[in-house]
């Protein structure tokens, strides 16, 4: 299943009108980066804006409208609002589980960690303070 989301910014600049739209590989973006970035940023570099630019000083004064929603997207869209923030969360928790299953499996024989919540609870616990969460 394809998890993305569409991301549109308009705005005006000396007198010109601007309007960019990319699609957010979501999947993608957080293998590569463990959080979203900047979502301004993605989108002045798909479009050839520099980022030390004027034009994307305005641009990031733009908010960023997000629609049409696929996968576990649609379930960070509240009344039009997407939250990046919940959504990066949810996946590290989700990327933490199914990295500690084997570890579960293998050293407690424990083969589903959704059972044990206590447990799960303190292997996710350690996993982030590992990484320094």
């Amino acid at each position: 299943m394809k998890n993305s989301i569409n991301a549109s910014v308009d705005f005006s600049f000396k007198g010109e009108d601007y309007s960019y739209t990319t699609v957010l590989d979501l999947d993608q973006l957080l293998r590569q980066h463990d959080a979203l970035p900047s979502l301004h940023v993605i989108l002045a570099r798909q479009h050839g804006i520099d980022t030390y630019s004027y034009l994307y000083e305005v641009m990031q004064e733009a908010d960023i409208e997000f629609i049409e929603p696929e996968g576990y997207a649609s379930n960070y869209v509240i009344e039009g609002e997407f939250d990046p923030g919940a959504l990066a969360a949810n996946w590290q928790t989700a990327k933490a589980e199914m990295l500690l299953q084997p570890v579960a499996e293998k050293e407690l024989d424990i083969t589903d960690l959704n059972q044990h919540p206590a447990i799960k609870r303190a292997l996710v616990a350690a996993y982030n303070l590992g990484k320094g969460a």
